[in-house]
């Protein structure tokens, strides 16, 4: 090649050069550097049963959960029906192998009268962190839990509040019996206020907002006093609630009363606002549509004090109260 179309292509690359580190110095915000994306591996584990020999059928499918599974009752402070003893198995033909041994009949229910004694909880305010989660949205709020008593009657308050939230307050007021608490009045105050009476004389409750009334159940508790009586209960005897029992509370509302069971699901570490602390978790599950999920945490080196309590509807929606700090006396 002749020196002439040698300067012709020099300069031709030179000049693209030029343009390129134009353009680069032009606009350096447009150049930007992105992290590789990594693919995410998602991993399902399914339970798969063991296989038996070749040649034998696949076992037909439980019809119901082995009653000696079933957790030990205890019914406060309401009767209890006694356990339906197990079928006698009939005696298999000699040619025959010996039949199954049937499932060995539930515990008996811890009746309400052994549950006592109670021990009754020093007057004491019990503050909290909350965080309420709603609609997709996640709201910080604060509670206060008030608890007064004279040995004969007592007061309980709860008020939950926050700068998004209105004002919710709950009151409980009543008699203390060796059985624990006996509620007389039950309000639940929002935009609006309503009222439980627990009408003993008569054996009835009333509602302020002309609900049907209903019968008065023995040893029942409302929505804020059964977390009082659960406290008094357990503390009265650690002992009898491990893992697995199940305690029913006939409880009320200022709409209607059923009884809820709570089950002990066992002690638990839980970091919370106030501090570490180890708590014994007890547990209600949904029985109806729209029933609550509500989880207790009471925490044994603080007097069973209820350090934590979960509400979850069944959109998902919860309330979660924290213990953050007490104020005694």
């Amino acid at each position: 090649m002749t020196a002439a179309p040698l300067r012709r292509l020099a300069l031709l690359a030179g000049a693209v050069l030029a343009v390129h580190l134009v353009l680069l110095g032009a606009a350096p915000q447009q150049l930007v550097l992105h992290p590789p994306v990594q693919a995410t591996r998602t991993f399902v584990v399914r339970q798969v049963a063991a296989e038996g020999p070749a040649q034998a059928p696949a076992p037909a499918p439980a019809a119901a959960k082995p009653a000696a599974d079933a957790p030990t009752s205890i019914a406060v402070p309401a009767p209890v029906l006694p356990a339906p003893e197990p079928a006698q198995a009939a005696a298999a033909p000699a040619s025959q192998p010996a039949a199954a041994a049937p499932p060995p009949a539930p515990q008996p229910a811890i009746e309400a009268a052994s549950v006592q004694p109670t021990v009754l909880p020093d007057p004491v305010r019990v503050h909290y962190d909350v965080t309420i989660r709603a609609k997709g949205l996640t709201v910080p709020a604060r509670a206060q839990l008030d608890w007064r008593h004279d040995g004969g009657t007592y007061e309980a308050r709860m008020e939950v509040d926050g700068a998004l939230i209105p004002k919710r307050v709950q009151e409980s007021a009543g008699a203390i019996t060796p059985q624990g608490l006996a509620p007389s009045r039950f309000s639940d105050h929002g935009r609006n206020e309503e009222a439980t009476h627990f009408e003993r004389g008569q054996g009835k409750l009333v509602f302020s907002n002309n609900r049907p009334e209903q019968p008065l159940q023995a040893g029942m508790q409302d929505r804020l006093s059964v977390v009082v009586q659960l406290t008094m209960l357990v503390a009265g005897d650690p002992g009898r609630f491990q893992p697995g029992v199940a305690i029913a509370i006939p409880t009320a509302s200022t709409r209607d009363a059923e009884t809820w069971v709570f089950t002990v699901q066992g002690e638990e570490d839980l970091q919370l606002p106030g501090g570490n602390v180890r708590a014994l978790k007890l547990q209600r599950n949904p029985r109806k549509e729209y029933d609550q999920q509500v989880e207790l945490w009471l925490a044994p080196r603080m007097d069973y004090a209820p350090v934590r309590l979960r509400l979850t509807n069944p959109n998902g929606d919860s309330s979660d109260l924290r213990w953050a700090s007490t104020d005694k006396g």
